[in-house]
């Protein structure tokens, strides 16, 4: 097995940062990348700043080759199975090769699970879209529809109604609403539809509209609504590591610097927060990057001390 101060599996915009955090510490870390980042359905990057609009492979390129200056190793294959022992991880891969390291940083990110709609895949990150922030002003003063799938969305057609006066709210997926929220939503001018949505229209990624159960159809430039998040973390499996419930499934639980409960593994970005955008991905992965080195440089004195103590 060849043998690395610190693995990141991932190279997306978290994995990449925590990269580069260890290669600038001169920790000899190898990337191990299967080349499928969540946001390669979207034609640009928004609300990153000094980024704006910056196609997301081109981030990526980017940063692949600021880690060759700092002698950071890019691999691409998919990861099958960590093992932990008490002084390193081993990580084995697809292309049959295991590779050990004493720390290990996950940063694989997700798998948006999409409604079973006709229409929707062929249009995710064109004209459906997820997050206001990301793609909100592209679409503004459009006529916009939010398809709601969950309770959590009810704060996502709020903040779709900021971004045109034209919003259609689809409930016909959720039920009966609240009649305190019809109320503020109505007051805001906001549509509300109760039929089901049985297709989207229009020559995809384009979208002209929607048909709904009872045959009408609404016109529509774009739509919001929500994907289920798959983290892909599956080859943590068998290391029981502690997870936590939340509203959007059960997740890998760490600390403030990415910690799990494994004292040599960290993760970071949309494999333990869905909801993180690429400058929170980026800014969590650099944290984690920099405790995985803390951690071993605590070791490394650690290890020294006891060297000196048998001399």
């Amino acid at each position: 097995m060849e043998q690395w101060d610190a693995i990141v599996i991932g190279a997306g915009a978290a994995g990449l940062s925590a990269a580069q955090m260890l290669g600038r510490s001169r920790r000899r870390t190898l990337v191990v990348d299967a080349g499928a980042p969540r946001n390669r359905f979207a034609e640009h990057m928004h609300a990153v700043l000094g980024q704006d609009g910056t196609p997301p492979p081109d981030l990526l390129a980017r940063g692949r080759a600021e880690l060759e200056v700092y002698g950071v190793a890019v691999r691409a294959a998919s990861v099958v199975t960590v093992d932990e022992g008490s002084t390193s991880v081993a990580v084995s891969l697809d292309d049959g090769t295991r590779h050990a390291a004493r720390t290990l940083v996950v940063a694989t990110g997700i798998t948006d699970e999409l409604p079973e709609l006709p229409g929707v895949s062929e249009r995710w990150g064109r004209s459906v879209l997820h997050c206001p922030f990301c793609h909100g002003w592209e679409v503004r003063d459009q006529r916009l529809g939010v398809l709601l799938l969950s309770p959590l969305q009810l704060h996502q057609a709020q903040l779709v109604r900021q971004l045109s006066d034209d919003v259609t709210v689809f409930t016909g997926a959720l039920g009966d609403l609240d009649p305190a929220v019809e109320q503020r939503w109505r007051a805001r001018g906001i549509a509300i539809e109760r039929e089901p949505v049985l297709e989207l229209l229009g020559d995809a990624p384009d979208l002209t509209g929607v048909r709904l159960r009872d045959e009408r159809t609404i016109p529509l430039d774009a739509m919001f609504t929500m994907a289920t998040p798959r983290p892909h973390d599956g080859f943590l499996a068998g290391l029981n590591l502690v997870r936590v419930e939340t509203p959007h499934g059960l997740f890998l639980a760490v600390d403030a610097g990415g910690r799990t409960s494994s004292r040599r593994i960290w993760a970071a970005g949309n494999v333990v927060n869905p909801m993180a955008n690429v400058p929170q991905s980026m800014g969590a992965g650099a944290v984690a990057g920099a405790a995985a080195h803390g951690a071993l440089v605590e070791e490394d004195f650690e290890l020294a001390v006891a060297a000196s103590l048998r001399a």
